[in-house]
């Protein structure tokens, strides 16, 4: 589509936004990282056991290996003939008419099938006296309970958490493959930016959208870039990306329709190719996306609540199609209105709110003030309300959707 068709388009829906973003991302290749270096990396393949846990059947409890059928009543005796403990080299056998002392993960020895706990029994000279039944598999672990050689335990497309790296080192795995970080470049733009307090003064700003990007990009998955800061000029913002080898490139500010926004036609002299620029939600109206040569490029508006908005609902799941993950979007839950709501006008809204939970249920109050210059209100929500153009105004107690941000790593 050419540009000028492009940019006279409408606006289009988040969910279609988030469907074209997605479809232009490119699957990045798989490496292979030892555990210590897998929290958070995505799995490239579906993952077996390389063993069988446990290994043979051991014991659950502390006390006596028996045969079921030697203490069919209370107060049955045998004779002690030995113990087994866990990391016993060789599982014992157990002699028929005797029992044997046994410890919480120990192999349940040769010829025993049950295992009568210690509380249930006495001791009287060198005999053990049960003060319970037995029954076959009592208190036995049988092999191959948590899984089994060959068994599936981690799937393809999977963001790995501590829980999984124990999963996988219990079955035997030390390294594990998973989707490369892919490299995500953020670029600022803005005459009006400034780094620190020494560039910073009468009509600078210090740039809020850079840093906050490069650590979603981190807390996402990706492998952050810091192109620094363009001003609203085609050959500083020229310069910033010659060079440049990334699987996405993020430019915030700049790629509106005035005179001093440089994003798109510097863009469109190196070659850029639009797909859409704008779409019907509020913040963030001014997005942009398109490709420069094999390059994903998405602009976020300037403004930072708009910026880390469009971010929750466009870059992560961009980042999860790029690594094989849940590229769906963020996961939305419903809460009640602690207060009424006006309605909502062609755009969808989202607004900064906070949730509380309470004896199993949410409840959400939007802040009053929503201008989204506001940065400090993004800062002391946490979450967000989401409202569908066209909304009618809404009454206290009625249900709405929310997306907290604790569901969202590092946000």
């Amino acid at each position: 589509m050419g540009l000028d068709q492009s940019f006279g388009k409408s606006a289009i829906s988040v969910e279609e936004a988030r469907r074209l973003i997605n479809s232009g991302m490119h699957l990045v290749e798989e490496e292979t990282v030892g555990l210590h270096a897998a929290l958070g990396r995505v799995t490239a393949t579906a993952l077996k056991a390389l063993t069988t846990s446990p290994p043979f059947d051991v014991s659950a409890m502390d006390g006596y290996a028996v045969r079921a059928a030697e203490i069919s009543s209370v107060g049955m005796r045998l004779p002690l003939s030995g113990a087994s403990r866990a990391g016993t080299p060789v599982v014992p056998t157990l002699s028929p008419g005797t029992c044997m002392r046994i410890f919480t993960g120990a192999p349940v020895p040769i010829g025993a099938d049950a295992i009568v706990i210690q509380e249930d029994v006495e001791a009287d000279g060198g005999r053990i006296v049960f003060q319970a039944q037995a029954r076959p598999g009592l208190y036995i672990r049988p092999a191959g309970l948590n899984f089994k050689v060959g068994d599936e335990i981690i799937e393809a497309g999977r963001t790995i958490s501590a829980r999984d790296i124990g999963l996988l080192a219990a079955a035997g795995h030390g390294t594990v493959a998973v989707r490369r970080r892919p490299r995500i470049a953020v670029l600022s733009t803005g005459d009006e930016l400034a780094n620190d307090p020494a560039g910073a003064g009468a009509g600078r700003i210090f740039d809020a959208n850079r840093p906050a990007l490069l650590a979603l990009v981190a807390a996402w998955g990706g492998e952050p870039l810091d192109l620094g800061i363009a001003l609203d000029d085609d050959a500083a913002i020229t310069t910033a990306l010659q060079g440049l080898d990334a699987d996405l490139l993020l430019v915030t500010g700049g790629a509106s329709v005035g005179d001093h926004d440089r994003v798109r036609p510097a863009l469109k002299a190196l070659g850029l190719s639009f797909n859409f620029w704008k779409i019907r939600m509020r913040p963030g109206k001014p997005l942009m996306f398109g490709a420069l040569g094999n390059m994903p490029v998405l602009g976020l508006p300037g403004n930072p609540v708009s910026a880390l908005v469009c971010a929750l609902l466009f870059l992560k799941s961009a980042i999860a199609a790029m690594t094989g993950g849940d590229a769906s979007g963020p996961h939305f839950e419903t809460a009640r209105l602690t207060s009424p709501i006006g309605k909502t006008g062609e755009r969808d809204d989202y607004l900064r709110a906070t949730v509380t939970a309470s004896d199993g249920e949410l409840t959400v109050a939007a802040f009053a003030e929503q201008d989204s210059s506001m940065l400090a209100l993004l800062a002391a929500a946490n979450a967000l309300l989401f409202r569908p153009a066209g909304a009618p105004a809404a009454a206290a107690g009625e249900t709405v959707k929310v997306v907290r941000f604790d569901t969202l790593a590092g946000y």
